[in-house]
């Protein structure tokens, strides 16, 4: 396996959830995985866009790599329904994983799809890295934030 997805309906618009996706700060509000600390840099408006977030890896326990900075990228962005990005931080080569979220209308809501892809992992890393860093469970409890994050901002 070299992707895992979880997806759950939110009752609230994709334009709105989108936004929040958007917003820098809106991916540390959202995190359920005690990692992201903080985040600089402007709302995001298309592929190519970048932010800072500012780590601190020690919330999961796995390697001591204390506080640290990551530069997100946007490489894919269709407004409202899709947008993922690159992830590059101090490792080199990057590691090549990408997260992202697909946003379908339904009815009572939009169906929100959370994904992190490995697939295209750098060779240097496979067997090296345990993979998803983030599991299945913390991607679905942060679409939990999420619904929540969008129904207090609603």
């Amino acid at each position: 396996m070299q992707r895992v997805e979880v997806g759950r309906t939110i009752p609230a618009s994709a334009e709105m959830i989108f936004d929040v996706l958007c917003d820098p700060q809106g991916h540390v509000d959202i995190d359920s995985s005690g990692m992201l600390m903080g985040a600089s840099g402007e709302r995001v408006r298309g592929v190519g866009d970048r932010f800072v977030v500012h780590m601190d890896r020690e919330a999961l326990g796995d390697l001591p790599l204390g506080r640290y900075d990551v530069t997100v990228t946007i490489t894919e962005f269709s407004r409202p329904w899709d947008i993922a990005w690159t992830v590059v931080g101090r490792l080199r080569p990057p590691i090549g994983h990408v997260y992202g979220y697909r946003l379908d209308p339904v009815d009572g809501g939009t169906f929100v799809t959370s994904y992190c892809d490995w697939s295209n992992m750098d060779p240097a890393w496979r067997g090296r890295l345990t993979f998803p860093i983030v599991p299945a469970t913390a991607l679905r409890a942060t679409l939990g934030i999420l619904a929540r994050t969008v129904a207090r901002l609603s």
